[in-house]
């Protein structure tokens, strides 16, 4: 392990360690200053953010950008104080720290049989709405998560979603597709952040008006199984409580093929997703390239 990765792995044990049982308001304070400081810095992510917050709000001024990259970056460390605080939240503080609309899409879904996959890109807290999924509604799923390096720290990452009620797959190896599948044929559960493609063989869709690629999986997952397929958006307001929505199930088309099926399923979640991010771009916390024209051609991904 190199000497960066012992230093990544060290500064989030001690968020976990010390960020856990600091009182709420102190968090919070703390979140924002580091929030303020980094966007001061104005670093590769914050620059990132900007330019993408830019094709969301294209008619945005600078000063306009400005002001939503330091939102944004606020609400980036509210996730991470947040995710660092949810193991020590009561089970009361998680089933009152979360609202969701049309949650009847998930529960008739679930009391259907059939499986039900739930597919949103990085805004809000999506920890903290898996939480909730598992202590409100009392029900388990499955997600995957990238592997990180150094592998110490994707361990942190997979102990701290599983002590939250999770069951984590590797995104890689190959396995975690045939995983999914079984838990949703026997009618289960199944949660995938699926606004960044990460194999660079994903789906080509229209976002904001300019090629993007996103995850196949969730689509092919509902065609495989039957599973009922749903776009969720999240998004903070002035209060202590995130809120949430679950939009209307993305429906398999009923002719075509499995490759002609496929984008257009993905284009609907998409579209689902750019609803919900245009409502409140300061909380999608996307500091990484994701259209297609920012893209390095030589290594074809991020």
């Amino acid at each position: 392990m190199s000497t960066a990765e012992r230093l990544t792995d060290a500064l989030y044990g001690l968020g976990w360690s010390t960020v856990k049982k600091l009182p709420e308001p102190v968090a919070e304070r703390l979140g924002r200053s580091i929030a303020d400081l980094a966007w001061k810095r104005r670093g590769k992510g914050v620059l990132r953010l900007e330019s993408n917050y830019a094709r969301v709000v294209p008619d945005a001024t600078p000063e306009r950008l400005a002001e939503l990259s330091r939102a944004g970056m606020r609400s980036y460390l509210r996730y991470w104080m947040e995710s660092f605080r949810l193991p020590a939240w009561s089970k009361e503080r998680i089933r009152t720290g979360f609202e969701c609309k049309d949650v009847h899409y998930l529960t008739d879904g679930l009391a259907s049989g059939k499986g039900v996959i739930l597919a949103l890109p990085h805004l809000g807290n999506w920890d903290l709405a898996g939480a909730w999924v598992t202590t409100k509604l009392e029900t388990p799923f499955t997600t995957v998560a990238e592997r990180l390096k150094p592998e110490t720290l994707y361990d942190r990452f997979v102990a701290y979603r599983e002590g939250l009620g999770m069951e984590v797959l590797p995104h890689s190896g190959g396995s975690a597709f045939g995983t999914l599948a079984r838990r949703l044929r026997d009618g289960g559960l199944v949660c995938l952040v699926a606004d960044r493609d990460l194999s660079a063989s994903g789906v080509e869709v229209k976002f904001f008006g300019e090629t993007a690629r996103m995850p196949a999986g969730p689509a092919l997952l509902a065609q495989q199984t039957g599973a009922l397929l749903l776009p969720v958006t999240l998004w903070y307001d002035d209060s202590p409580v995130m809120r949430g929505r679950i939009h209307p199930p993305v429906e398999v088309p009923e002719t075509g093929t499995k490759a002609e099926k496929t984008p257009v399923m993905t284009q609907a979640l998409a579209d689902a997703f750019a609803t919900g991010i245009a409502e409140h771009p300061e909380d999608w916390h996307m500091l990484q390239r994701l259209w297609l024209a920012d893209l390095d051609p030589a290594k074809g991904n991020p």
